[in-house]
């Protein structure tokens, strides 16, 4: 790819397109808050929930597009994110953060997900990248002692998926409503794995270092399929596989997570382990989700294809294909890259109205889910255009 055609590409989509429409569009300024829900064609539902992994990856993209275009006004969004975070989400009396709350700050589901909490590090560690908050970075040091107090699992090793507000047992583990209700889940140890990974670019502490590279073997030895390259989804505590599903977002979303964190680890030993493995995750991703027209099929259950294109798979793809080129040199990787993006652009993008869309069935209808809800934010399409811009500079 050439750096002076995409990077500017890249730069635009984020800073013209999803950005400006989250300043403009999903920020409330009369209520000082932030909308929960917002149609295809921008009408706003203000009375719609707002969940703690809306705010935490609104408070992550704002600040880690500040590190890269500090004049935009970005802090002023990153600053309200984690105004709200503080004054609606965090629990007082037992630390940690709500899932759910109203817009006016009411509790309305005060289980403490650990995934929620795997992505509170995550936010506040680039809060602190971008602006050098030590409270914020403090803060992120207590929520993971917190998480490796009632989230880790001592018997069998890894974490949890939940636990009361006072971080007792939980019956209803599940992330989501389509999840298993199981004590563990890939989907939770990815958001650990890249909250510890970002954890320690900020704090290069020995225990954290540990059970970063500890999460690192437990993907490599447990969650991810050595046969496939697919990541296994569901486990009981010991292990014990459960459900049959492939996730094409997640295996191209995890070859480079995984890659990333033994960079940040400086460890060249588990870099060479964990590249061979990226790599077949990748082909494993092309072989089975990608089509031919650049987009990439939402997952696999029981032998069985959802044929519909997410809006955060085709992101991944973009991130995963050109880690894949840069790791192993073979320009096909490139090639995958440019039409993943290209299929974003004719397809994904939401041109009329800004932003992106949900999802498009199999014959590119647009399915009905909202643009922007619980569980969309300007994530996994903002920093798709943060990797790049940054990947394409060197």
């Amino acid at each position: 790819m050439k750096p002076e055609i995409f990077k500017p590409q890249f730069e635009n989509e984020l800073t013209n397109n999803i950005l400006k429409f989250w300043q403009e569009k999903v920020y409330d300024p009369q209520r000082k808050t932030f909308f929960g829900q917002v149609s295809n064609e921008n009408e706003i539902f203000p009375e719609e929930p707002h969940s703690a992994v809306l705010v935490t990856r609104i408070l992550w993209a704002f600040s880690a597009a500040h590190r890269i275009f500090p004049e935009t006004g970005y802090k002023k969004m990153a600053d309200e994110a984690y105004r709200i975070l503080m004054e609606n989400f965090w629990d007082n009396e037992n630390g940690g953060i709500f899932w759910c709350v109203t817009p006016d700050g009411d509790a309305l589901d005060t289980k403490k997900q650990f995934y929620a909490q795997a992505f509170f590090i995550y936010a506040l560690s680039e809060y602190y990248l971008a602006f050098k908050n030590d409270v914020t970075k403090q803060l992120a040091i207590s929520m993971f002692m917190l998480l490796e107090k009632y989230g880790a699992e001592p018997e069998f090793g890894g974490y949890i998926e939940a636990s009361t507000a006072n971080w007792n047992s939980i019956e209803d583990q599940r992330l989501s409503p389509k999840d298993m209700n199981v004590r563990k889940s890939m989907n939770t140890h990815l958001h650990v794995l890249e909250a510890y990974t970002n954890l320690y670019r900020i704090w290069k502490d020995e225990a954290l270092k540990q059970k970063l590279e500890a999460l690192i073997h437990i993907f490599l030895d447990k969650i991810i399929d050595s046969k496939t390259g697919h990541f296994l989804l569901f486990f009981d505590d010991d292990w014990t596989i459960r459900g049959d599903i492939d996730s094409y977002g997640h295996d191209i979303e995890g070859s480079w997570l995984l890659y990333e964190a033994a960079e940040v680890l400086g460890d060249e030993a588990l870099i060479n382990r964990i590249k061979p493995v990226a790599l077949k995750m990748v082909e494993i991703t092309i072989a089975e989700g990608l089509q031919e027209n650049g987009g990439i099929f939402y997952e696999k259950e029981s032998g069985k294809f959802l044929e519909e294109y997410h809006w955060w798979p085709q992101a991944e793809a973009v991130i995963g294909f050109f880690n894949a080129w840069q790791i192993s040199g073979d320009t096909k990787y490139a090639e995958f890259t440019k039409k993943s993006w290209k299929f974003i652009q004719k397809h994904i993008i939401n041109h009329e109205y800004g932003e992106w869309f949900w999802a498009r069935d199999k014959n590119f209808d647009l399915l009905p889910d909202h643009k922007i809800n619980a569980w969309k934010a300007p994530y996994h399409n903002g920093r798709m255009c943060l990797e790049m811009i940054r990947r394409l500079e060197k």
